[in-house]
């Protein structure tokens, strides 16, 4: 799995339904915009998002 294809499982990952985008609530820079696409294959910003870990702790 690419660092792109892990965006949509990463608690960074914003989806706006009204408008139907997507984007990432990191604040990138050049050089690092450069390595994530440039093959590399993980993205040092990458967070798993488990919905269901925040209801256990609410529990």
């Amino acid at each position: 799995m690419t660092a792109l294809s892990q965006c949509e499982s990463c608690a960074y990952f914003l989806q706006d339904e009204g408008e139907e985008e997507a984007s990432c609530a990191v604040s990138f820079d050049m050089d690092e915009l450069s390595v994530l696409y440039g093959g590399k294959n993980t993205c040092p910003y990458y967070r798993f998002y488990d919905e269901y870990k925040m209801v256990q702790k609410q529990n």
